[in-house]
Protein backbone atom coordinates (compact mmCIF):
# COMPACT_ATOMS: atom_id res chain seq x y z
CA UNK A 1 0.00 0.00 0.00
CA UNK A 2 1.43 3.61 -1.10
CA UNK A 3 1.79 6.17 1.55
CA UNK A 4 -0.68 7.93 -0.07
CA UNK A 5 -3.55 5.35 -0.30
CA UNK A 6 -2.83 4.79 3.52
CA UNK A 7 -2.90 8.58 4.52
CA UNK A 8 -6.48 8.52 2.47
CA UNK A 9 -7.95 5.58 4.46
CA UNK A 10 -6.74 7.03 7.87
CA UNK A 11 -8.08 10.56 7.13
CA UNK A 12 -11.34 9.09 5.79
CA UNK A 13 -11.32 6.52 8.80
CA UNK A 14 -11.45 9.29 11.14
CA UNK A 15 -13.39 12.20 9.03
CA UNK A 16 -16.10 9.30 8.68
CA UNK A 17 -16.53 8.99 12.59
CA UNK A 18 -16.84 12.94 12.87
CA UNK A 19 -19.27 13.05 10.36
CA UNK A 20 -21.25 10.08 11.42
CA UNK A 21 -21.34 11.35 14.89
CA UNK A 22 -22.38 14.97 14.36
CA UNK A 23 -25.23 13.16 11.96
CA UNK A 24 -26.60 11.17 13.88
CA UNK A 25 -26.91 13.96 16.94
CA UNK A 26 -28.85 16.15 14.41
CA UNK A 27 -30.91 13.46 13.00
CA UNK A 28 -31.60 12.96 16.84
CA UNK A 29 -33.46 15.93 18.35
CA UNK A 30 -34.99 13.66 21.28
CA UNK A 31 -31.64 13.08 22.54
CA UNK A 32 -29.20 15.95 21.43
CA UNK A 33 -32.24 18.50 22.58
CA UNK A 34 -29.71 21.49 21.47
CA UNK A 35 -30.30 20.66 18.06
CA UNK A 36 -34.35 20.31 18.31
CA UNK A 37 -35.23 23.79 16.88
CA UNK A 38 -33.06 23.20 14.10
CA UNK A 39 -34.39 19.55 13.54
CA UNK A 40 -37.98 21.15 13.96
CA UNK A 41 -37.54 23.17 10.83
CA UNK A 42 -37.37 20.29 8.95
CA UNK A 43 -39.79 18.59 10.65
CA UNK A 44 -37.68 16.16 12.42
CA UNK A 45 -38.45 17.66 16.05
CA UNK A 46 -39.44 14.25 17.31
CA UNK A 47 -37.03 11.79 15.18
CA UNK A 48 -34.54 9.90 16.64
CA UNK A 49 -32.41 8.62 14.01
CA UNK A 50 -31.26 5.02 15.54
CA UNK A 51 -34.32 4.47 17.56
CA UNK A 52 -33.20 2.98 21.26
CA UNK A 53 -29.91 2.84 20.00
CA UNK A 54 -29.07 5.89 19.08
CA UNK A 55 -26.66 6.99 22.16
CA UNK A 56 -24.68 3.36 21.42
CA UNK A 57 -24.23 4.24 17.62
CA UNK A 58 -23.10 7.78 19.01
CA UNK A 59 -20.48 6.58 21.52
CA UNK A 60 -19.24 3.85 18.74
CA UNK A 61 -18.67 6.53 16.26
CA UNK A 62 -16.58 8.72 19.19
CA UNK A 63 -14.29 5.34 19.31
CA UNK A 64 -14.02 5.21 15.57
CA UNK A 65 -12.97 9.28 15.56
CA UNK A 66 -10.54 8.78 17.92
CA UNK A 67 -9.01 5.66 16.80
CA UNK A 68 -8.71 7.29 13.00
CA UNK A 69 -6.88 10.49 15.07
CA UNK A 70 -4.36 8.27 17.07
CA UNK A 71 -3.58 6.15 13.70
CA UNK A 72 -3.41 9.57 12.18
CA UNK A 73 -0.76 10.67 14.82
CA UNK A 74 1.21 7.59 13.94
CA UNK A 75 1.58 9.50 10.36
CA UNK A 76 2.48 13.12 11.55
CA UNK A 77 3.59 12.80 15.16
CA UNK A 78 1.68 16.07 15.82
CA UNK A 79 0.26 15.75 19.61
CA UNK A 80 -2.51 18.32 19.84
CA UNK A 81 -4.84 16.88 17.76
CA UNK A 82 -5.05 13.23 19.21
CA UNK A 83 -4.84 14.59 22.65
CA UNK A 84 -7.68 16.88 22.11
CA UNK A 85 -9.43 13.64 20.24
CA UNK A 86 -8.48 11.32 23.41
CA UNK A 87 -9.57 14.00 26.04
CA UNK A 88 -12.86 14.45 24.33
CA UNK A 89 -13.56 10.95 23.90
CA UNK A 90 -12.77 11.00 28.18
CA UNK A 91 -14.96 13.81 28.56
CA UNK A 92 -17.70 12.20 26.56
CA UNK A 93 -17.67 8.74 28.09
CA UNK A 94 -17.64 10.32 31.93
CA UNK A 95 -20.87 12.49 31.16
CA UNK A 96 -22.47 9.11 30.11
CA UNK A 97 -21.19 7.41 32.56
CA UNK A 98 -20.26 9.47 35.43
CA UNK A 99 -21.78 12.30 35.87
CA UNK A 100 -24.25 12.89 33.10
CA UNK A 101 -24.00 16.22 31.40
CA UNK A 102 -25.34 17.60 27.70
CA UNK A 103 -23.17 20.37 27.98
CA UNK A 104 -19.91 18.12 28.59
CA UNK A 105 -21.18 16.07 25.53
CA UNK A 106 -21.21 18.76 23.64
CA UNK A 107 -18.22 20.53 24.27
CA UNK A 108 -16.29 17.41 23.49
CA UNK A 109 -18.63 16.83 20.14
CA UNK A 110 -16.60 20.21 19.05
CA UNK A 111 -13.28 18.90 20.35
CA UNK A 112 -13.37 16.10 18.46
CA UNK A 113 -14.48 18.10 15.40
CA UNK A 114 -11.54 20.45 15.89
CA UNK A 115 -9.66 16.92 16.44
CA UNK A 116 -9.97 16.10 12.97
CA UNK A 117 -10.12 19.06 11.25
CA UNK A 118 -6.29 19.75 12.70
CA UNK A 119 -5.68 15.96 11.76
CA UNK A 120 -6.74 16.73 8.31
CA UNK A 121 -4.52 19.77 7.93
CA UNK A 122 -1.53 18.34 9.61
CA UNK A 123 -1.69 15.03 7.00
CA UNK A 124 -2.65 16.51 4.17
CA UNK A 125 0.37 19.37 4.50
CA UNK A 126 3.00 17.13 5.45
CA UNK A 127 5.39 15.35 2.83
CA UNK A 128 5.42 12.18 2.55
CA UNK A 129 7.97 9.51 3.19
CA UNK A 130 9.20 8.04 0.45
CA UNK A 131 11.10 4.65 -0.33
CA UNK A 132 14.63 5.48 -1.95
CA UNK A 133 15.42 1.45 -2.60
CA UNK A 134 13.99 -0.98 -4.92
CA UNK A 135 14.46 -4.28 -6.01
CA UNK A 136 14.52 -4.16 -9.82
CA UNK A 137 14.26 -7.83 -11.30
CA UNK A 138 15.90 -8.37 -14.72
CA UNK A 139 13.89 -9.94 -17.03
CA UNK A 140 16.59 -11.56 -19.46
CA UNK A 141 18.16 -13.67 -15.89
CA UNK A 142 15.68 -13.46 -13.56
CA UNK A 143 18.27 -11.61 -10.83
CA UNK A 144 17.53 -9.54 -8.28
CA UNK A 145 19.21 -6.22 -6.98
CA UNK A 146 18.47 -3.61 -4.33
CA UNK A 147 19.00 -0.63 -6.42
CA UNK A 148 19.38 3.26 -4.52
CA UNK A 149 17.32 5.06 -6.55
CA UNK A 150 17.83 8.99 -7.71
CA UNK A 151 15.87 11.94 -6.10
CA UNK A 152 16.69 14.30 -8.31
CA UNK A 153 16.75 12.55 -11.81
CA UNK A 154 15.03 9.02 -13.46
CA UNK A 155 17.35 6.02 -14.34
CA UNK A 156 16.14 5.29 -18.02
CA UNK A 157 19.14 2.62 -18.03
CA UNK A 158 19.98 -0.20 -16.14
CA UNK A 159 23.07 -2.67 -16.57
CA UNK A 160 22.01 -6.17 -14.91
CA UNK A 161 25.01 -6.84 -12.19
CA UNK A 162 24.46 -11.13 -13.60
CA UNK A 163 24.25 -11.24 -17.08
CA UNK A 164 25.05 -7.60 -18.24
CA UNK A 165 21.77 -6.78 -20.13
CA UNK A 166 20.87 -3.43 -20.38
CA UNK A 167 17.17 -2.17 -19.19
CA UNK A 168 15.07 0.44 -20.16
CA UNK A 169 11.74 1.41 -19.52
CA UNK A 170 8.65 -0.66 -20.72
CA UNK A 171 6.47 1.88 -23.18
CA UNK A 172 4.65 4.42 -20.82
CA UNK A 173 7.01 4.11 -17.64
CA UNK A 174 9.66 6.50 -16.71
CA UNK A 175 12.49 4.61 -15.45
CA UNK A 176 13.81 1.08 -15.07
CA UNK A 177 12.35 1.32 -11.27
CA UNK A 178 8.88 2.16 -12.50
CA UNK A 179 9.28 -0.96 -15.38
CA UNK A 180 11.50 -2.86 -13.41
CA UNK A 181 11.82 -2.73 -9.64
CA UNK A 182 9.20 -3.41 -6.51
CA UNK A 183 8.96 0.62 -6.07
CA UNK A 184 8.46 2.72 -8.26
CA UNK A 185 10.85 6.06 -8.49
CA UNK A 186 10.60 8.79 -6.24
CA UNK A 187 8.74 11.55 -8.25
CA UNK A 188 5.88 8.82 -8.98
CA UNK A 189 5.66 8.31 -5.21
CA UNK A 190 5.01 11.92 -4.77
CA UNK A 191 2.37 12.21 -7.59
CA UNK A 192 4.13 13.72 -9.53
CA UNK A 193 4.84 13.26 -13.71
CA UNK A 194 7.78 11.29 -14.94
CA UNK A 195 11.34 12.91 -14.87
Amino acid sequence: MSPTTKTAKILTLNSLGTVGLWLTALLSPCCFPIFAALASVFGLGGFELFGGWTMYVFQGLVLVTVAGSILSYLQHRQLIPVVVSVLSTVVIFYAYYGNFSQPLVYTSMIGLLVGTVLNYWLTKTMKPTLELQSEITCPACGHHTVEAMPTDACQYFYECTNCQTVLKPIAGDCCVFCSYGTVKCPPIQQGMSCC
